[in-house]
């Protein structure tokens, strides 16, 4: 059996036909510039994430880009965020000329470790982005209330949390603005680069805007220096066809998550879902101190896996010239040695995670077997 770590042709199929007749519609129409496509999702996402408004942009890393420089981050400044996370959350930052502050990890959550934040505060410090990582939201109340007590703005990276909940509330809705990707692989993905900024405050909306298209609020009047991120009118109308479907497709990866669970065997340490989050299984990440083993042995049955993300951003070549080498982060470096993602997706069946299974039990119990031999 073969089955890939991610699945797009499968979803691709039972959608075709709406994907094909909206794209022939926008390009019938030759409406290719923020149409009524891209008004349509910003309209249709923000309901949904329950914000006023949503700034549809070309991708997640210029979502966090431009929401930064809407809420005046630059050079000088200094914006607290993790090294557990996808390099576009750091990359974003540098990009404005701010200076990233990288703290540890939540060893159950992999998100923010908020008793570490304040300490991390200084006269420079503007802004807090907490990751919301593989669906699962960080404890964000914590981190309200210190950016409250100091002043600070909170961007909550939400790119891999579409549709995911603390306290009731949806990602995106929580902070000063959310940043999520439409990558292809998410949750709700365009087939190409996209993006999405949300926010309830008119200011930082009408300064996304401006920011996404070169800095103008009218045709040819340029109030600062910005950035070309306009989402893309084909991206909006294939997006604004899985929209409605997304909570049905994430109550399948739920349904799938809880079957891993009670199904993996008790060797691995698999995803936990505080009680005051709505995990959305963006990815299902378990963890073993046998992490390669068992992505050969998975390898090797034809089971897609995955690493997310094996090198922390502070180890990244890249980090040098902005952070240095002495950095410790030892929850998120032990982390990122033990985690593996095993496949999960909607259209995923009960023999394909059954095979999945017993494919991990395998392992185990010959890792059992070996144990005894040696001992």
């Amino acid at each position: 059996m073969h089955i890939p770590l991610v699945d797009l042709k499968t979803q691709y199929r039972g959608i075709k036909d709406e994907v094909l007749a909206e794209v022939g519609k926008a390009l019938d129409g030759m409406q290719l510039y923020l149409g009524k496509n891209v008004q349509a999702i910003e309209a249709g996402f923000s309901a949904y994430c329950g914000t006023k408004f949503a700034v549809g942009v070309g991708s997640g890393t210029d979502a966090l880009y431009v929401a930064l420089r809407a809420l005046g981050i630059g050079r000088g400044d200094e914006v607290i965020t993790v090294s557990h996370t996808f390099i576009a959350t750091v990359e974003a930052i540098i990009l404005t000329g701010a200076r990233p502050v990288l703290i540890d990890i939540d060893p159950d959550t992999y998100t923010m470790d908020v008793n570490q934040i304040e300490a991390a505060i200084n006269s420079r410090t503007k802004a807090i982005i907490p990751v919301h990582l593989y669906g699962h939201t960080a404890n964000m109340d914590p981190i309200l209330q210190i950016a409250r007590k100091y002043g600070l703005k909170v961007v909550e990276d939400a790119c891999q949390a579409h549709g995911a909940e603390y306290k009731g509330k949806k990602a995106g809705s929580i902070g000063d603005v959310g940043c999520f990707s439409y990558y292809f692989t998410k949750n709700l993905g365009a087939y190409g680069e996209a993006g999405i900024i949300t926010t309830s405050d008119p200011e930082i909306a009408r300064l996304c805007r401006m920011l996404r298209e070169h800095g103008q609020n009218q045709k040819y009047y340029h109030q600062m220096m910005a950035v070309n991120s306009r989402l893309d009118e084909i991206q909006a109308a294939i997006l604004k066809v899985k929209l409605p479907h997304l909570d049905g497709w994430l109550e399948k990866r739920q349904n799938l998550a809880r079957i891993f669970n009670d199904r993996l065997p008790e060797d691995l340490v698999k995803p936990v879902e505080m009680p005051w989050a709505k995990h959305v299984y963006h990815l299902y990440v378990v963890r073993t101190p046998e992490r390669d083993e068992l992505k050969q042995w998975l390898e090797e049955k034809g089971v897609g896996v995955g690493i997310h993300y094996p090198i922390p951003i502070h180890k990244q070549e890249a980090w040098k010239n902005f952070g240095g080498e002495d950095l410790s982060l030892p929850v998120t470096e032990k982390i990122t040695s033990e985690i593996l993602s095993l496949p999960i997706y909607p259209e995923m069946t009960l023999e394909e995670i059954e095979y999945i299974v017993n494919c991990v039990k395998e392992f185990s119990a010959s890792r059992q077997t070996l144990a005894l031999k040696m001992s």
